[in-house]
């Protein structure tokens, strides 16, 4: 089994080796392609103003110069001899839960998986407080990760979809299982926004990270979180509200 990683935190990321150490538990076969730097909260984002470099950091092992989503487009075109079997991003530090999937990047590598036919699965480790850098545990993904993707990797799947894993903020021998769930929301409220001036006096803006509140409903993935769950979520790509289009294509008769 060929098997692809990348992430959205970059090659070097420590989330980056948690999730190979997990995919090698399956294959030997492993690629990688990531982001040659962090490249959190870029979405589904292509690089198309400016060229995008491919760095080769040993067998099997490249990074790029761009977005997850650049990643996973030059592995499948320009990499891979052969389209992997399946396509692993993270694991990310931090969480992707209810709403904050359409900021991630590592959602969106997975994303662009699914949209190339691939099986493709994002991981997510949860901390518990803002500013740990690099000090992210990833206990829960070590000891969890193998267990999720050992039920995933051949679980029949919907065209068009993939499956999003995060892992809670607890130590791994306090997770109490594996939940499937539906995606949550949060109460809107986004970080604050910090304000500053460079070296030659120039203002600038940089968006902070405080903790979102959010109202727990029953069967997300934020309550599983919440209750000590890997929380297991398959995601669907097609974002169409079908109960609207009879409502809407009346307005326009």
């Amino acid at each position: 089994m060929r098997i692809l990683l990348t992430n959205d935190d970059g090659i070097n990321a420590p989330g980056l080796k948690v999730l190979e150490e997990i995919a090698r538990q399956f294959s030997d076969d492993i690629w990688v392609c990531a982001p040659s730097e962090e490249q959190s909260g870029a979405g589904h984002s292509l690089t198309l103003t400016r060229p995008v470099r491919l760095h080769k950091h040993g067998p099997r092992r490249f990074a790029v110069s761009g977005t997850p989503t650049d990643s996973v487009m030059m592995a499948l075109r320009e990499v891979m001899p052969e389209a992997p079997d399946i396509i692993l991003s993270g694991v990310n530090r931090g969480a992707n839960l209810a709403d904050d999937i359409t900021y991630s990047g590592t959602v969106s590598a997975a994303i662009e998986g699914a949209l190339a036919g691939v099986r493709s699965i994002a991981f997510s480790q949860v901390y518990a407080r803002e500013g740990m850098g690099d000090e992210v545990p990833f206990g829960a993904a070590s000891a969890w990760g193998a267990k999720v993707l050992e039920k995933l990797i051949d679980a029949p799947m919907a065209d068009r979809t993939l499956i999003n894993v995060n892992f809670p903020a607890i130590l791994a021998d306090d997770v109490k299982g594996i939940r499937v769930v539906r995606q949550g929301f949060h109460d809107y409220a986004r970080g604050t926004i910090v304000e500053g001036r460079d070296p030659r006096g120039y203002r600038y803006f940089w968006f902070g990270l405080d903790q979102i509140e959010h109202t727990l409903d029953h069967g997300t993935d934020l309550e599983a979180i919440e209750e000590g769950y890997v929380a297991v979520t398959p995601l669907q790509l097609d974002l169409t509200h079908y109960s609207t289009i009879g409502i809407l294509a009346e307005r326009f008769a």
